[in-house]
């Protein structure tokens, strides 16, 4: 079986991962999730919360070959961590992320999308340097179809996103490409437009995409259906 590397996306923390966790384990992998710079218990200030913080922050948590899940925003710095150094990594595995086109940033990626779901629920900081998601609008957007009390558990939990690290420009070489991937699209995606989420993997073989039929937090929505998801890429 596999060591899995759970990796989440803006604004969240290793916490999102909670229930994920005892069904992969179940199945007989090895999974961890960790807090990237400036979320959850890591205590960085946003300040200093940069692209190539997040991508060593996850070499620093791999120990042989690993399965690597990011979620979201994490598909920039688990591709720029595989670019790095590509040897501790058996498999990267989109979850409704990223995936970093040649010379754009994050934050290009989501301007360059068809919709914009997200904006009306940023709040961003005086100084300029994060943003937030507005409370009230967490549900529509990340939550749409979680259990009851997912946002009661989330909202007190999740932190200010430091804006530097998605307008940090990207372009991926030959190491990164040596690195096999997967992408799991999220067809009732309220965040990333789960149209955008197919052009950025149309050129993918079919047999490296999956879909499931939830909004963007899988990991809440249908933890165990996700795991039996990561389990069959992680031994196929």
């Amino acid at each position: 079986m596999a060591d899995i590397l759970l990796v989440h996306g803006s604004c969240h923390g290793a916490w999102c991962w909670r229930d994920v966790l005892a069904p992969l384990s179940a199945l007989g992998h090895r999974p961890r999730a960790i807090d990237l710079p400036g979320h959850g218990a890591d205590a960085t200030p946003v300040r200093k919360v940069t692209l190539d913080g997040y991508a060593r922050a996850i070499l620093d948590a791999l120990d042989g070959p690993t399965v690597v899940v990011g979620h979201s925003m994490a598909g920039y710095p688990i591709s720029r961590a595989a670019d790095l150094d590509p040897a501790p990594f058996a498999r990267l595995v989109y979850l409704c992320a990223y995936v970093p086109a040649p010379g754009l940033s994050l934050a290009d990626m989501r301007r360059a999308a068809p919709r914009q779901p997200l904006l009306d629920a940023i709040l961003v900081s005086a100084d300029g340097l994060s943003f937030s998601v507005d409370p009230a609008k967490t549900q529509e957007v990340f939550y749409n179809d979680c259990p009851d009390g997912t946002v009661a558990y989330a909202n007190p939990r999740l932190c200010p996103q430091a804006i530097l690290p998605q307008e940090t420009p990207l372009t991926l070489g030959r190491r990164y490409a040596r690195v096999p991937r997967h992408y799991i699209r999220c067809t009732d995606d309220r965040t990333i437009p789960p149209e955008f989420q197919v052009e950025m993997t149309a050129d993918w073989p079919p047999d490296q995409v999956s879909e499931m039929p939830t909004g963007h937090s899988p990991f809440f929505a249908d933890p165990e259906g996700l795991a039996r998801l990561i389990d069959r890429i992680a031994t196929g």
